[in-house]
C-alpha cells in the first residue's frame, strides 16, 4: 500500500475521530440535562419509554438523509439546490414527511407497550401529541443542521461519511431531549380543550404528510416507500429500549451519573456505527467493496477502525460522565464502575455492530435496494435496543 494511500486513510480516520470526540463531549450536555430532569421522568408516566426511540428516529431519518447526500457527492450528482426534482431538495422533503409519519406511529407504540408492560402511562391522545409535536420541532432543527453540515462538506471538499453520523447523532441528542421534555411539560399542563385542538391539528399534519409523500414525485415516493416500512418496526423495537430504562428507572435516578452516560454512550456507539454504514454504502456504490456473503479483506480496515474509535471513546465517556456528576453534585457510583460499564457494554455492542452493518449493506445492495436507506436505521435501531439492554445488564453486574 502506497504512503499516499496510508496518509489519506489516516486523515480520514482522524477526521472521523475528531468528529466523534467533539460530538461525544457535546452529547454529555444532553446527558447532564437528562440527569437534572429526573423528577420529570417520574412525573410524566411513559416519557422514559418515548425518549430513546424518539432520539433514535431523529438520528435514523437525518442519518439516512446525510448518507444519501454523501453518496450523491461521491457519485458526482449532488447540487447545492433546494428546488424540487433536485437530490438535496427531494431528500429534505422526504425526510420531513417521514418525520411526521413515524412520530405518529411511535406515540401509539409507546402507549401500547406501556399498557402491556403494566407501566403507568398518560392518555393515548396526549402521548401521540407529544410525540408528533416534539418530533416535528426537533426534526426541523436536526434536518437544518444536517443540511448545513452537508453544504459545508461540499464547499470545503470534506468526506461527509466521516462527519455526518457523529454530527447528526449528537444534534439529535442535544435537540430531541430538551424539546421532548419541554413539549411534554407544556402539553400535560394545558387544558383538555387545548390538548384536543392540538391533537386534531397533529392528525391533520400527519395525514397531509402521507398524502404529500404519495403525490409529490417518484423520488420522494420511493424514499418514503422504502424507509417507512423499515422505520415502523424499528420504532416499535425502540420502545423496548425505553422500557429497559424505565424498568430500572429507580436505579438510574439513584445514580444520576448513569443518566448522564446514556446519551453520549448511545450517541457514540450510534455515531461509530453510522460512520461504518456510510462508508460501506459508499464503497458498494463506488464498486470498491464487493458485496460478498463473507466479508473480504478490503472490509477489515473498516472493522478495525470501529474498534480503534471504541478504545478511545468509551473510557472518555465514562470519565466525562463521572466528572460531570461530581462537579454538579449529582450521585455517581465511582469512576471504576463507570469505566467498567461503558467499556464492557460498548465493546459488546460495537462487535455486533460490525457484523450487522456489513450484512445489512450487503443484503440491501444485492437485492437492488439502496444501502444508504437501510444501514443507518438498522444500526441505530439495533444499538437503541441492544445498547440499552447490554448497558443496563452490565451496570447491574458491575454495580
Amino acid at each position: 500500500m502506497s504512503p499516499a494511500r496510508i496518509s489519506g486513510e489516516t486523515r480520514l480516520i482522524l477526521l472521523g475521530l475528531g468528529a466523534l470526540l467533539a460530538s461525544s463531549i457535546a452529547a454529555t450536555f444532553a446527558g447532564i440535562f437528562l440527569g437534572s430532569q429526573r423528577h420529570v421522568l417520574e412525573l410524566i408516566p411513559g416519557l422514559m419509554i418515548l425518549l430513546p426511540p424518539s432520539i433514535n428516529m431523529r438520528g435514523s431519518i437525518s442519518g439516512v438523509l446525510a448518507s444519501r447526500l454523501s453518496s450523491s457527492m461521491h457519485l458526482g450528482i449532488f447540487e447545492a439546490d433546494l428546488r424540487r426534482k433536485t437530490v438535496l431538495g427531494d431528500n429534505i422533503r422526504a425526510s420531513l414527511a417521514i418525520t411526521a409519519l413515524i412520530a405518529f406511529v411511535l406515540g401509539i407504540f409507546v402507549h401500547v407497550v406501556s399498557l402491556f408492560s403494566g407501566m403507568p402511562v398518560i392518555s393515548l391522545s396526549d402521548m401521540v401529541l407529544i410525540s408528533i409535536t416534539s418530533g416535528i420541532i426537533s426534526g426541523l432543527i436536526v434536518t437544518l443542521i444536517t443540511v448545513v453540515v452537508t453544504l459545508a462538506c461540499y464547499r470545503y471538499e470534506l468526506d461527509l461519511d466521516m462527519i455526518a453520523a457523529p454530527t447528526v447523532t449528537t444534534s439529535g441528542d442535544l435537540v430531541t431531549l430538551p424539546v421532548l421534555i419541554f413539549t411534554a411539560l407544556l402539553i400535560t399542563g394545558a387544558s383538555p380543550t387545548i390538548r384536543m385542538t392540538l391533537f386534531a391539528a397533529a392528525l391533520l399534519i400527519t395525514a397531509a404528510s402521507l398524502l404529500y409523500s404519495q403525490v409529490s414525485g417518484d423520488t420522494i415516493r420511493q424514499i418514503v416507500t422504502e424507509l417507512v416500512p423499515l422505520l415502523v418496526p424499528l420504532a416499535f423495537i425502540g420502545t423496548f429500549a425505553g422500557l429497559a430504562y424505565a424498568l430500572d428507572l429507580e436505579m438510574l435516578i439513584t445514580w444520576a451519573a448513569f443518566l448522564i452516560l446514556i446519551p453520549p454512550f448511545m450517541g457514540g456507539c450510534g455515531s461509530i456505527g453510522g460512520i461504518l454504514c456510510s462508508r460501506l454504502a459508499t464503497g458498494m456504490h463506488m464498486g470498491t467493496l464487493n458485496p460478498a456473503t463473507v466479508p473480504g479483506r478490503e472490509v477489515m480496515p473498516y472493522f478495525r477502525t470501529t474498534y480503534l474509535y471504541s478504545i478511545v471513546l468509551l473510557p472518555l465517556l465514562a470519565l466525562i460522565s463521572h466528572l460531570a456528576a461530581s462537579l454538579l453534585g449529582l450521585s455517581t457510583p465511582g469512576l471504576a464502575v463507570m469505566l467498567a460499564a461503558s467499556i464492557g457494554a460498548g465493546l459488546v455492542v460495537l462487535s455486533l455492530v460490525n457484523v450487522i452493518a456489513y450484512f445489512t449493506a450487503m443484503l440491501s445492495f444485492r437485492y437492488g435496494l439502496d444501502p444508504d436507506n437501510f444501514g443507518i436505521p438498522v444500526i441505530t435501531g439495533v444499538i437503541d435496543l441492544l445498547g440499552a439492554t447490554v448497558l443496563i445488564a452490565v451496570i447491574n453486574i458491575v454495580w
